[in-house]
């Protein structure tokens, strides 16, 4: 932690970031109550808030692929500055009476595309900006700016849409502006010359990451580990507020559950470099994995939704090391003219599970009662348990004491 804090470019990054991750959670709780005031439809205001995911999921390949052909830097501080634009623009709109739900869709999708070309491209350059041996560290931090960033902007939206409808999204601008002149100052290490070729066919280019990916065993396997943990995150959250709802929980403790379940986000986050170092990583995917099992069916049992958020807290504090240790070893194992395409396939496959996770509890709890919907996924996350614990490509992810060991030849 102590080189990160002397790590100016870091720190700038982190801080620029964690502030424009506000702005976007502020705006997403924002959208849907914009739309609501609007036209006073719920299916307009979903299809507000899904076309942010929807863009990011068909930008997300084409996205990485560039994120290895264009200067990194240039990337996020465009897309930084278009979201300002976009946000400024719908400003405007409303400073007008001019905002109409096809305004709320571009700017949705133009959101959209820029989280899509932004993170792949940030994801990359990690290595470049820190040690190999502070990656670790870096990317924990990262999801807990995230994780912080949703909680206060989830906080903050419903409060500044009642000062005015315009007042998230003047927010919205300033903090995408003050991640603009962060980033300014970032210095970004030159990459290694061995990706200074003539780029080929953007098809192609996106073939040859998906290839890299599926041809690398362990790559393989551990993105079947990040994309079951989204998906079972997003469906059991979803059985857990239908369980809460039909026993009657006053909406006040379905907020705090949904609190102490970010809340678990931000603490596991801070806590998973110290696991990362003192745990192997086998032992500590399949270890988060069997505490999964062990916690998901408990929700029956519970009534009251203050002991509902401190289970969510601590199933919500386990998967940030899991995620550390396979991010770690995803970086660093992958060539830098590479790594954008990495991060695209990632950002698409989790994307995917986080969509249809909601899709798969919903229709969980429509054909089964709520304590059985609970167990579905249990058994569900049971299944993928076994999986990781017999898995013989796992155990051979190296400890963070043993040196790296770059499966990057064959591409």
């Amino acid at each position: 932690m102590s080189g990160l804090r002397s790590n100016r470019d870091y720190r700038l990054l982190w801080t620029g970031q964690v502030v424009s991750e506000a702005g976007f959670s502020t705006t997403m709780i924002a959208f849907p109550l914009l739309v609501l005031a609007i036209t006073g439809s719920g299916v307009q205001s979903g299809l507000v808030v899904g076309s942010v995911a929807i863009a990011q999921l068909v930008a997300g390949l084409p996205a990485g692929a560039l994120a290895d052909r264009w200067h990194r830097k240039r990337i996020m501080l465009g897309c930084e500055a278009v979201q300002a634009i976009a946000a400024a623009a719908l400003v405007l709109a409303l400073w007008w009476d001019g905002a109409g739900v096809g305004l709320l869709v571009v700017v949705a999708v133009v959101m959209g595309v820029c989280r899509a070309l932004f993170e792949p491209a940030e994801e990359a350059s990690l290595p470049l900006l820190v040690q190999a041996g502070e990656v670790p560290t870096a990317v924990s931090l990262n999801a807990a700016r995230t994780s912080a960033g949703q909680l206060s902007g989830t906080a903050l939206g419903g409060f500044l849409f009642a000062l005015g409808r315009v007042v998230p999204f003047v927010f919205d601008v300033l903090t995408h502006l003050f991640a603009f002149v962060a980033l300014l100052f970032v210095r970004l290490p030159a990459r290694p010359a061995a990706v200074s070729r003539p780029p080929a066919h953007l098809g192609r280019e996106i073939v040859e990451g998906l290839k890299w990916v599926w041809g690398q065993p362990r790559l393989r396997v551990t993105t079947f580990c990040v994309v079951s943990l989204n998906l079972f995150f997003s469906a059991y959250y979803l059985v857990i507020i239908v369980l809460a709802d039909r026993r009657g929980m006053p909406a006040g403790e379905i907020g705090v559950m949904a609190a102490m379940l970010g809340a678990g986000g931000v603490l596991g986050a801070f806590a998973a470099p110290v696991l990362y170092r003192k745990i192997s990583p086998y032992l500590l995917i399949t270890g988060v994995f069997w505490a999964l099992t062990v916690l998901t069916p408990i929700a029956i049992f519970v009534h009251s939704g203050y002991l509902m958020g401190l289970l969510f807290a601590a199933i919500a504090f386990l998967p940030p090391s899991v995620n550390t240790a396979i991010s770690t070893y995803q970086l660093l194992n992958t060539p830098d003219e590479l790594r954008g395409r990495l991060g695209g396939v990632l950002g698409v496959t989790g994307g995917l599970a986080a969509a249809l996770g909601p899709a798969l509890g919903g229709w969980l709890v429509e054909v089964l009662t709520g304590p059985a919907a609970v167990l579905a996924c249990a058994g569900a996350i049971a299944v993928v348990t076994v999986f990781t614990t017999l898995n013989r490509t796992l155990r051979g992810l190296p400890a963070a004491s043993e040196p790296l060991e770059a499966e990057i030849t064959g591409k």
